[in-house]
């Protein structure tokens, strides 16, 4: 059948049929071929409907659908005759049946009727489809393969109600056997669920709801949503001349007219275009003010629009570029903010139901960050980082067992990945409920066993990434301080020494074997008996390996080469409470015992003669966590590490602390430093680091029993320091004895503090001796931070002449290199500084003539390049001013040729060594020397200059992602200057008038590019407690702690609120009747240092540092709150509990549950040194 087009003009249809053929082409521009008849049939219809609104409208459409449908069914001839009467009793049928059509437009033989239209269309279809609409039997069919199928066209009206087909519609089948054709039976197996019983109470769960269900109610009685279509005005006129779907504008200015909110017009808005506001200002009138609930509303409109801004952002940069890890996790941060605006101001609207919404909502957020971050890992499934984020958000949604089986698999995946494993480890020493102290022991063991063949290259599959000897060195510490804060420090001190012998005196047999082979060779020697690294007649593994290809030692015959310590009483007072008891002999006994027994065979002793089995410490227990180290640089860090262990002052720079200080954070000597007023120059010379040394486990407040590590534990020290020296290079040999120096300086200051004076006498014998002996060697002889340190040790004595002897001796040894020698600058700044702390100092010290200061006197000669041993013996002779001119200028030149040093390259940077990044000590000086000659101002200038500079310096560094010493070491100089500054503006505050203003700015300033100083934090807490004021040190505070990863702005920020709230107690208990306060009461302090302490232990850092968690419990209990206390040393538990420490804090805050806690030590394999039967078998003696 010829396709039939429809004539543009239907009134004409025929005849444009009729002449089709015979009509030229130029006349084919009047036909619409793509105008078909059934597009006018509904168009026309669709008109009708528009046009009639009789009342019985509904009922005559529902009685036409059966009548077209009867008509399909009937069949062409039959049809055509009803058609033939129809149209000649048309105008005779019923209004209900006639429908829209009209019988008065046109003549029936010029006229096109719709039900022409219709007709045509339906027979086109009838054609298409010869198939009948009816059913019959398959038997009866006589050619079945001619037409096996029949068409329904009855619409079901049910499946526009229902969202499925009806389940009895729906085949069933049942199988017989639970084989498949095409499989191998005794190889292959298809495994069958039978679904049908779960099936019928699932199927009630996942049907559509019907209109009584709960669901259906509740919607129903909630708030009307928007409607889909915009609704229809009510309208008098009978016909509606609509014939299109109005816009939402248009309908909101509808509503507006019939409220009567239309801006009315003006004379100056005679055409009703400007709005109210608009209208009110040209008219000179102000809008009138917002109700408050409407102020929030549009501010929280305006946020709500920039965070679905920045959302599509995302959404749009995370499709071009699906690579980018770091716009993932940003993405998944970014949800946090997105749900602070969304619910914040929801929730203070609601009231009392805020907490549990706050809960669904923080849940639901979760939620979708996770979905993000899996979505991430999909995309780059190899980014360690994106894992990373997606267990953190587990962390708080899977189960533990759940969450420890995620971290197993991806550590199985990525064995080569050093930053994961210190997540994982992390995770295991946090996970309370599987922790136990072997367990996590244990993994640090696999963790360095795995990173070592890694190392080696023995897997194939997982090349070694770069850092991996410094990662592995990094979780070697955190496994030994893990190991000394849970009281363990036997085990911590044998690995040390296992790694002493097993990194310095290897012998070079198996230098070249793997790290697992050199283990099997190292074994025997542990297990021999033989004196270890710190021990008496300490030879080392490699003399041992040489000694036995020989025949082995001879043994030694029994001298008493010292007498034994007199075992003092260890209950001393039995009137004292059983859990005060308890606590001094666990202390006293960490001290005494902090190293590993071993059996004297001189004496006969075997391993059956030690009193604690614990104290032994066996082959397996370390073996596993053995690492080699290529370099010296590691070597020497190592070293370091060890001794800062033991508690002696190290470089931070060459011993490089692992960056997860927080783990290791338990001394409160962190928040205190810097108090002493009387060298407030000179004080942060040895700044403290906030770990405890090993043999130190007491309470929080505890005070330590010895100055050092006692009779043993100096022995053992000494025996160290001076069996690694030859094995060493002479570079670091000069370091480690600069370290045993300030380790005696160290102890000589603990002294002076304690103010026992018996105790000083013999310390200062003892350290002078030391320094003397030290200074004796070829090496050390011409060492100038070697005298640097020994003339401070005799001014702190009291010795000043003999300390002037000293630094006056020292500076006659380096006088020729001038200002080019970083060490002989660094001697003559401490030189000046403590005359300058002691009155010596001149023009902003006080003093007019400048000339005349010894402190002028010593930076001058330094910046001539004479020698300094004369100074003294001429100070009765004033410098001249030209003099201080020259050095003036000589210091301006040499500190402008070492700032230019810095743009140098970095290969000529190390060719030079860290020499010349050494520039604190040049900046000082000649700050102090502006100080003193000039002002406070020049000093200022000066330090600000050389700061810019070096942390510009310091940022590119820092920009190209090499971690190297250097970099390491431009960081500590810019961090000293800013020290040195703000010490040198302090002294100034307290001899001389300056605002506290300038002083706190600069402290602000410093702050913000060096947020994890201590001394500069506790510097400015002390600024700020002379304030009234604490609304400026909160926000600072809020500012710095929100942008920085340490936690070490969030404790200082407990500690100032912690400093005011004492001092406005003591006010007002001071406080008598009639007499002013002299400082304002201040309320909520408690609330906010709680307020405080829970922000920090929310963050990923302050929840696993032990001596917030400490500071915690302490604060709860002073102030009346025992039983949250409580609750908080249990919520400590899950996040810090190897810390042995917090165990003792809370037997010293609730010692009514010392036998709880001490089983929880017993059941955690944390070390108990005293059980508690055998201090009742103690007091019963």
């Amino acid at each position: 059948m010829r396709h039939k087009n429809m004539a543009l003009f239907p009134a004409f249809a025929g005849e444009s049929t009729n002449k089709c053929d015979d009509s030229p082409k130029e006349l084919d521009w009047l036909t619409n071929k793509s105008f078909q008849t059934g597009e006018a049939l509904s168009l026309h219809t669709r008109f009708l409907d528009k046009a009639s609104e009789r009342p019985n409208e509904k009922e005559s459409s529902v009685d036409r659908v059966p009548s077209s449908e009867e008509e399909g069914n009937v069949p062409p001839k039959k049809k055509k005759k009803k058609s033939e009467k129809k149209r000649k009793k048309k105008k005779k049928k019923h209004k209900r049946r006639s429908g829209k059509y009209s019988d008065s437009t046109g003549s029936d033989s010029d006229t096109v009727y719709p039900s022409d239209l219709r007709k045509e269309q339906e027979a086109q279809r009838l054609q298409a489809a010869p198939i009948a609409s009816h059913f019959c039997w398959l038997d009866e069919l006589q050619a079945p393969t001619e037409r096996p199928f029949c068409v329904d066209r009855k619409p079901d009206a049910a499946n526009w109600t229902y969202k499925s087909l009806y389940r009895g519609d729906v085949a069933r089948y049942r199988r017989k056997g639970s084989s498949s054709l095409g499989l191998n039976h005794r190889t292959q197996e298809i495994s069958w669920e039978e679904s049908n019983k779960k099936q019928k109470g699932g199927d009630k769960k996942r049907a559509a709801d019907r209109y009584f269900s709960t669901a259906s109610r509740q919607l129903l009685r909630s708030q009307p949503t928007l409607p889909t279509l915009p609704t229809v005005p009510e309208s008098t006129e009978v016909v509606s001349s609509i014939s299109f779907l109005p816009l939402g504008c248009d309908e909101r200015e509808g509503k507006r007219g019939e409220t009567g909110d239309r801006v009315p017009t003006s004379t100056v808005n005679p055409l009703g275009v400007y709005d109210s506001s608009t209208a009110l200002w040209l008219q000179g009138k102000g809008l009138q003010e917002q109700p408050e609930q409407q102020k929030q509303e549009l501010q929280t409109g305006q946020s709500g629009v920039l965070l679905t801004g920045r959302t599509e952002e995302f959404n749009r940069r995370l499709r071009e570029q699906p690579a980018d890890t770091q716009l993932w996790i940003d993405y998944i941060r970014f949800q946090d903010e997105q749900s602070a605006a969304a619910f914040g101001g929801e929730e203070e609207r609601q009231g009392g139901d805020s907490a549990e919404r706050h809960k669904s909502s923080y849940r639901a957020v979760l939620e979708k960050k996770l979905s993000i971050a899996e979505r991430a890992v999909a995309t780059n499934p190899t980014c360690i980082a994106l894992q990373l984020e997606r267990l953190r958000i587990c962390q708080e949604l899977w189960e533990p067992s759940a969450l420890a089986k995620e971290w197993k698999k991806l550590v199985f995946l990525h064995p080569n990945s050093a930053p994961l494993w210190r997540e994982y480890l992390l995770f295991t020493q946090s996970y309370f409920s599987n922790f136990t102290v072997s367990k996590v022991n244990a993994a640090y063991g696999k963790c360095l066993s795995t990173l070592s063949v890694v190392r080696d290259g023995s897997m194939a599959s997982h090349p070694a990434l770069p850092w991996t000897e410094e990662d592995m060195l990094d979780i070697f510490t955190l496994q030994c301080h893990f190991l000394r804060q849970s009281g363990q420090s036997e085990k911590a001190v044998s690995l040390f020494q296992a790694m002493m012998d097993f990194t310095f005196y290897k012998p070079d047999s198996v230098q070249q074997l793997s790290t697992k082979k050199q283990m099997e060779f190292f074994e025997p020697f542990w297990d021999s008996g033989e004196a270890r690294i710190g021990e008496l007649g300490a030879r080392g593994w490699k003399a041992w390996m040489h000694q036995q290809e020989r025949g082995g030692w001879l043994q030694p015959s029994a001298e008493d080469e010292e007498d034994e310590e007199e075992e003092e009483e260890e209950v001393k007072d039995r009137d004292q409470p059983r859990w005060r008891i308890w606590l001094d002999v666990e202390s006293s006994r960490e001290a005494a015992h902090w190293l590993p027994w071993r059996p004297d065979k001189a004496k006969g002793q075997s391993e059956e003669d030690c009193e604690d089995p614990d104290r032994q410490v066996l082959f397996d227990d370390i073996g596993p966590s053995l690492l080699c180290l290529s370099s010296a640089d590691l070597r020497l860090r190592l070293l370091l590490r060890f001794l800062s262990f033991l508690g002696l002052p190290v470089d931070s720079v060459l011993s490089a602390a692992p960056h997860q200080s927080g783990l290791l954070l338990d001394d409160l000597s962190l928040l205190t430093q810097g108090n002493n007023l009387q060298r407030p120059l000179t004080s942060i010379d040895l700044p403290d680091l906030g770990i405890h040394s090993v043999g130190h486990m007491t309470t929080l407040q505890g005070s330590r029993k010895w100055v050092g590590l006692g009779k043993q534990g100096e022995g053992f020290v000494t025996n160290v320091l001076n069996m690694v020296q030859p094995v060493l290079p002479p570079r670091h040999r000069a370091a480690l004895s600069l370290c045993w120096m300030q380790y005696e300086k160290l102890k000589v200051l603990r002294c002076l503090h304690g103010a026992a004076k018996k105790r000083l006498r013999s310390q200062s014998k003892s350290s002078k001796r030391v320094a003397k002996r030290l200074l004796k060697e070829p090496d050390n002889r011409s060492s100038l931070g070697l005298w640097r340190e020994y003339g401070h040790l005799e001014w702190l004595l009291g010795n000043l002449d003999e300390a002037r002897k000293v630094f006056s001796t020292a500076a006659g040894m380096g006088g020729a290199k001038g200002l080019s020698n970083s060490a002989l600058c660094e001697l003559c700044l401490l030189w000046a500084q403590l005359e300058v702390e002691d009155g010596g100092g001149g023009g902003g010290g006080g003093l007019t003539d400048v000339t005349a200061s010894p402190a002028v006197c010593v930076l001058t000669r330094l910046a001539e390049g004479a020698s300094l041993s004369s100074s003294f013996s001429s100070s009765s002779q004033p410098l001249s001013p030209v003099s201080i001119l020259k050095a003036r200028r000589s210091y301006e030149q040499a500190l402008t040729s070492s700032l230019s040093l810095l743009d140098r390259d970095t290969e000529t940077k190390r060719k030079d060594g860290d020499e010349a990044l050494r520039l604190s000590g040049l900046v000082g000086c000649y700050a102090l020397f502006q100080y003193l000659t000039v002002g406070v101002q020049a000093a200022v200038v000066l330090y600000s200059q050389a700061r810019e500079k070096m942390e510009a310096r310091h940022r590119t560094d820092t920009a190209d992602k090499k971690p190297d010493s250097s970099c390491g070491r431009l960081a500590a100089e810019c961090e000293a200057l800013a020290v040195q500054q703000v010490a040198l503006l302090r002294y100034h505050s307290s001899v001389g008038v300056f605002p506290l203003a300038r002083l706190r700015e600069t402290l602000t300033s410093l702050l913000s590019a060096w947020p994890s100083s201590a001394p500069l934090w506790s510097a400015y807490v002390q600024v700020e407690n002379r304030y009234h004021s604490a609304g400026r040190a909160r926000r600072f505070f809020h500012s710095v702690a929100r942008g920085s990863v340490s936690v070490v702005p969030r404790l200082f920020s407990v500690v100032a609120e912690q400093q005011r709230k004492q001092l406005v107690d003591a006010a007002v208990r001071s406080c008598c009747h009639g007499a002013a306060l002299p400082v304002l009461p201040e309320n909520g302090l408690s609330n906010r240092i709680r307020s405080l302490f829970e922000s920090t232990i929310a963050t990923e850092t302050g929840a696993h540092c032990p001596l917030l968690w400490r500071m915690y419990m302490h604060f709860l209990v002073s102030d009346g709150h025992v039983d949250k206390a409580r609750g908080i040393f249990y919520k400590a538990l899950q996040h810090v509990p190897w810390d042995k420490g917090l165990y003792m804090d809370a037997v010293q805050l609730f010692p009514e549950h010392l036998q709880e806690f001490v089983d929880l030590m017993t059941e955690k394999e944390l070390r108990l040194r005293l059980p508690l039967e055998e201090l009742d078998i103690l007091l019963e003696d």
